[in-house]
């Protein structure tokens, strides 16, 4: 009698498609998730990770991992399935994770700047960040407190992420 397997390379990116489509069905479930990413390591790894517009509850993961599960033959193949929501820290990646966050602090990275601000706007092509500073007085001595905007094209963001304050 012979043991699971762990998946060969091969069959890994088949199992990918297949293994995709079934995250994909199990989402339709429930429209406020989201995939974010989805990857097959070394030695049947699999680790789906889930975004979501009111964030993801850990039984929004039970109920992804289950489905996927529920494709997969464990007397075929030996897998290790990893379900999780992405962390509070981690960059966003697509515009609708944008979305859920106007109101909040970002960190922008550009190729030509660093930008810190709340998300005021999303729109299909791009963001508004608000934010307040200290500028010498166009008259007189001393500073005054002025508000800056800026919009900025998903196109050139490089990396974003909400700044968490306590």
């Amino acid at each position: 009698m012979r043991g699971p397997r762990v998946p060969s390379f091969s069959t890994i990116s088949m199992l990918k498609e297949h293994l995709k489509l079934s995250v994909q069905k199990a989402l339709e479930a429930y429209p406020s998730l989201f995939l974010l990413d989805f990857t097959i390591g070394s030695g049947g790894h699999i680790k789906v990770v889930l975004d979501g517009d009111e964030g993801v509850r850990v039984q929004d993961c039970v109920v992804v991992s289950r489905a996927i599960e529920s494709h997969l033959n464990r007397e075929e193949e030996d897998f290790h399935l990893e379900v999780m929501s992405a962390g509070a820290a981690s960059p966003l990646q697509m515009p609708r994770q944008y979305k859920k966050n106007i109101g909040r602090k970002l960190q922008v990275i550009t190729s030509e700047s660093i930008c810190e601000g709340e998300l005021t706007q999303v729109s299909e092509d791009d963001i508004t960040l608000v934010w307040e500073v200290r500028e010498p007085k166009p008259v007189g001595k001393g500073k005054v407190t002025v508000q800056k905007t800026q919009k900025i094209t998903f196109s050139k963001i490089h990396k974003a992420k909400v700044i968490i304050e306590f």
